[in-house]
């Protein structure tokens, strides 16, 4: 036996680590514990690239050079990046990846201070988010648009009613399963799995529930929980029991409808019909703070780039000139 502390004693035979790889870990640079602690797999590709971005323009080959950089490095980086002609938006969020990795050097005290702090953010150009709205009559007609007497078309019909009457994520939708259907306080709702693992829950529309209904009665896959929710119908590697992936759903679904309806391409994707359910039940006087947590939006500044309750076309002044 190893005597640990007082009162706690373990059995050497118990370790799982040996000495050289409780070494090792013990010498992990916090650069690197920062990036193993992002989750979410889109968040940690794109901060992947960002980081590598910015080490490729200051020369940093090694994890420890970060602790040498200056707030003007970061300033140099910034003007190089307008250079390129990137969008605001994209530089911004390279500029908060690597600002997230310092604030985690800083926690760690393998830095003083953020060097990201001060560091001016280029405007977003507008108040309002990129994806366009849906207006209703073409939500209405997107919803209507697939088959209903077709195993894909109850299906297609379900996950549209789901995206534009509860403003899921590609990736929250793909990871429903049939178990993350529960009752709460009498009300069926979602269990929707987030970003950074968060986990929130939603009422069930009616509509939705319906058409959830009629699609799993037909797939004959709702009798156990752990089960994928959706799933493809034709697979050529024939894993029909897999969850339908992002593509499926943006390609085959989404996509594919918008085209039958000749529907404006830009605002028919996942994230437009977020836009849309977002933008939508704001028009319709729900709380602003509800919307962010209904999104699953960790600042409301992000929500309120769905509110576009002051820029209705209907309201513009360009339909009050009269001569």
């Amino acid at each position: 036996m190893v005597k640990i502390s007082s009162g706690l004693v373990v059995e050497t035979s118990e370790r799982l680590l040996t000495a050289s790889e409780f070494q090792n870990l013990a010498n992990v640079p916090p650069e690197v514990e920062w990036f193993a602690n992002i989750e979410n797999a889109n968040t940690r590709r794109a901060y992947r690239n960002d980081v590598r971005d910015f080490m490729r323009f200051a020369g940093i080959q090694q994890a420890e050079e970060f602790r040498l950089v200056k707030r003007s490095h970061l300033i140099a980086w910034r003007k190089q990046l307008e250079t390129r002609k990137l969008e605001a938006s994209t530089v911004r969020r390279k500029l908060s990846a690597v600002a997230s990795l310092f604030d985690y050097l800083c926690e760690c005290n393998a830095v003083p201070f953020n060097p990201a702090d001060g560091v001016k953010r280029p405007n977003q150009g507008t108040n309002e988010g990129k994806s366009p709205a849906l207006g209703d009559a073409e939500a209405k007609a997107l919803l209507e648009a697939p088959a209903t007497d077709t195993l894909k078309g109850l299906r297609d019909r379900a996950i549209l009613s789901i995206l534009l009457f509860h403003g899921l994520r590609r990736a929250e939708l793909c990871s429903l399963a049939v178990g993350d259907l529960q009752s709460r306080r009498g009300v069926l709702h979602f269990r929707v799995h987030g970003k950074g693992g968060k986990i929130r829950f939603l009422p069930v529309h009616p509509h939705s529930l319906q058409r959830i209904s009629e699609y799993l009665e037909h797939a004959g896959h709702g009798d156990n929980p752990g089960n994928a929710l959706f799933r493809p119908i034709k697979n050529s590697s024939g894993g029909l029991d897999e969850a339908l992936t992002g593509h499926g759903v943006y390609k085959d679904v989404v996509r594919k409808y918008a085209r039958v309806l000749g529907l404006d391409p830009s605002a028919v994707c996942v994230h437009g019909l977020r836009a849309t359910a977002a933008t939508n039940a704001l028009d319709h006087e729900a709380d602003i703070a509800k919307v962010q947590e209904w999104l699953g939006h960790a600042s409301i500044a992000t929500t309120r780039l769905y509110d576009r309750r002051k820029t209705k076309p209907e309201d513009s002044p360009t339909f009050k000139v009269n001569y």
